[in-house]
């Protein structure tokens, strides 16, 4: 060891002194290329679809988007979120001839996507593919675009994550400092800044979607961009016979709801004594990309709050250490307003003192000009960032059939730019003079007032208390789809026919039951093997023993309490756990198909019924032909939250106490393979008590 630290320091000595390296200021770079714009194929097809085709032979993949003239703002006031889920279930409810899943699977294997969405003032379609599969794909997309069916069992999914996304817009509090600047800004009462809450979502029906599908998606109300690796005289062929069944008609799709303008002045808080930092958003409306103001509010806004080198950064967070961070600047749209807002979190000691000095960096920069190297750097900065807006022609494609869709003329990326080449000294004075209004300011914070180092009084403005409350849904029936007398009765003969062929009355009389199994869960391309043993003692006690790869886990629970024992030690259990058993328990074959106070079973079609309880568990049981239970769906929540659909799909039946049972479970989780479970045993009624399953292992 000596003789190497010899060597080593011998080494070093002979070493030459590394050169400095340069300072940042010292580095040159090649000016950015000068945007390009194509020129794509344009034509209308008879159906009076506008269609624009650009060639790219670089790479053999082809990409389109159908972009459709519609979106939230024509939400009606008591179905929020109607657009979003039309835009989400016309892709994952499939269309006349496939379902959403069997379309998953084809794309899949040919690594190629279809996709929908409605934002707030346009939707559409998109597609993307290998060239060698664009005729397949593109009959895929025409499908999605033309005939989607939204399923109900997709609507039934998508209202419970929104329903999840609800229950936990509480949990972030940066999230609820902007989700609450938007809606005071805009105003709470307007389709662009109200908030979607169960009762909103709950009165959708598919019904709705089909009819807001049929208002807004029609020819004349779209248009379709092509791009990638075709010739343009072809895909024109193809597109024409593509859609020359697709001949809808609608009368012409009004204008968006107006803004109504306001000025919700003051400060708005929100309490929350779990922070230790406060989180705010200050600012007001801002204006149109069209205005002629715009490039100007730009480089201003940039030298106010964009970047390390901006002022807020620099005195706020630099020179006085207040700001974990900051930044700010002005916001456009192209036709309704976007918002001048600066954005940030501070220590909660400096709540009062930041918001102060915000103010006073916003008001030096309307009473003082900037410096030459402030305008210079703000000016290079927005016009380098304009230019990735650009950096590849299918972008470019996409910016030019957006200019289209709003109004704006082909060469506004070159007006704008020109205007910010142009802008001045006395540009930003006057613009900052005239559009920045602090004494307009919608300031919201979300924080502890308990640490503030000041109160909020103290900036000489009304304080408002926000409230958070998230109102509870409207009590509703247990069960997802309506029922009536003729279809209860179908379902509880669907529900005597299952019964029946499991086995007859010996069903009814299983109290207990325990299973052993041996489990394959599917975690991407990874597989991990579980060894199970679950144990029930009807109505309410479960146990599950389980070997995992890295330990041991015991979970019990009587639907009230538990607790839960792993590698790491004993544990309670949580309220979201204690939710999963109580679903267990519900599915579990025996308690499932038993009649009790308060459960319906209702028939959803000749073969599938829907079995609700009072405590609002739901899952739709799909029976074979001679009556054994085939598939189970149902919807599960994650302990981390967000929502998905289950399905376990049952085969293998086997004769067990005079009871047949399935000794193999296929499980599905998203339309995707999740699980599969082989069983090695069941043993019914084992005379075990409840308190033989809450015995913790020693």
């Amino acid at each position: 060891m000596k003789l190497i630290f010899v060597a080593l320091t011998a080494l070093f000595a002979q070493a030459q002194p590394a050169a400095p390296i340069p300072s940042y200021k010292q580095l040159k770079f090649p000016p950015l290329k000068q945007v390009q714009v194509p020129e794509p194929v344009t034509f209308t097809l008879p159906n009076g679809m506008k269609v624009f085709l650009l060639e790219n032979h670089e790479l053999p993949l082809v990409s389109g988007s159908a972009l459709v003239r519609t979106g939230n703002l024509f939400d009606p006031n008591d179905k929020r979120g109607l657009a979003d889920f039309t835009g989400r279930i016309m892709r994952s409810g499939g269309t006349a001839k496939k379902t959403g899943d069997e379309i998953d699977t084809e794309l899949e294997n040919m690594a190629a996507s279809v996709e929908s969405q409605i934002g707030e003032s346009s939707g559409g379609v998109s597609f993307s593919c290998l060239k060698e599969n664009s005729g397949k794909v593109l009959a895929i997309f025409k499908d999605v675009l033309t005939s989607p069916e939204f399923r109900q069992d997709k609507l039934d999914f998508a209202v419970q994550q929104q329903r999840s996304n609800i229950s936990r817009r509480n949990d972030d509090p940066g999230g609820i400092a902007q989700r609450e600047f938007a809606n005071t800004v805009f105003g709470k009462d307007t389709p662009y800044g109200w908030s979607i809450e169960y009762e909103h979502i709950d009165r959708v029906t598919r019904a709705d979607l089909q009819a807001f599908y049929n208002r807004y998606f029609f020819p004349a109300n779209i248009k379709l961009s092509v791009y990638g690796d075709f010739n343009a005289a072809e895909m024109r062929t193809q597109l024409e016979q593509l859609f020359a069944d697709w001949t809808v008609k609608q009368p012409p799709v009004p204008a968006f709801p107006a803004y109504k303008k306001q000025t919700p002045k003051g400060v708005f808080f929100a309490e929350r004594d779990d922070v230790t930092q406060t989180f705010f958003e200050i600012g007001h409306i801002g204006g149109l990309l069209k205005d002629n103001d715009y490039a100007a509010l730009q480089v201003a806004g940039t030298i106010l709050g964009s970047g390390f080198s901006s002022r807020l950064m620099t005195t706020v967070r630099t020179k006085l250490g207040y700001a974990y961070s900051i930044g700010g600047g002005w916001g456009a749209g192209f036709d309704s307003p976007g918002v001048f807002q600066i954005s940030g979190s501070t220590k909660s000691s400096t709540t009062v003192d930041t918001i102060r000095v915000v103010r006073e960096e916003v008001e030096k920069l309307r009473s003082q000009p900037v410096t030459d190297e402030e305008l210079q750097t703000a000016k290079e900065s927005t016009r380098n960032s304009f230019v990735f807006n650009f950096d590849r022609p299918s972008k470019t494609l996409s910016r030019l059939v957006t200019y289209e869709y709003f109004g704006y003329p082909k060469d506004f990326m070159f007006q704008y730019q020109q205007a910010v080449a142009k802008v001045t000294k006395a540009d930003v004075l006057r613009v900052s003079k005239t559009h920045f209004q602090p004494e307009n300011f919608t300031i919201v914070a979300v924080g502890n007032p308990k640490e503030f180092g000041k109160p909020l009084e103290d900036l000489k403005l009304p304080v408002q208390k926000i409230d958070l409350t998230i109102p509870e849904p409207a009590k509703k029936a247990a069960a997802a789809t309506a029922a009536s007398g003729e279809s209860l009765a179908k379902g509880k003969e669907l529900v005597d026919k299952a019964i029946q062929a499991m086995g007859g009355t010996a069903v009814a009389n299983v109290k207990s039951y325990d299973v052993d199994r041996d489990m394959e869960l599917q975690n991407g391309a990874a597989v991990m093997k579980v060894a199970q043993t679950m144990r029930m003692v009807y109505p309410n006690h479960l146990r599950q023993d389980q070997k995992l790869p890295f330990g041991k886990i015991v979970v019990y629970s009587d639907t009230k309490t538990g607790w839960m024992i792993g590698p790491q030690g004993p544990m309670p259990m949580q309220a979201a756990v204690i939710e999963q058993v109580k679903g267990e328990l519900f599915r579990s074959p025996f308690l499932l198909l038993t009649p009790l106070p308060g459960k319906k079973f209702n028939a959803v079609s000749a073969d599938t019924v829907e079995i609700a309880d009072s405590a609002g568990n739901t899952a739709k049981l799909t029976l074979s032909a001679e009556g054994l239970p085939q598939k189970l769906t149902y919807m599960t929540t994650a302990i981390t939250g967000g929502a998905s659909e289950v399905t376990e799909i049952y085969s293998d039946w086997r004769e067990v106490s005079g009871i047949r049972l399935p000794f193999k479970v296929l499980i599905e989780q998203g339309g995707k393979k999740y699980a599969e479970a082989k069983v090695g045993a069941y043993r019914l009624n084992t005379g075990a008590s409840p308190e033989d399953l809450s015995k913790k292992p020693q």
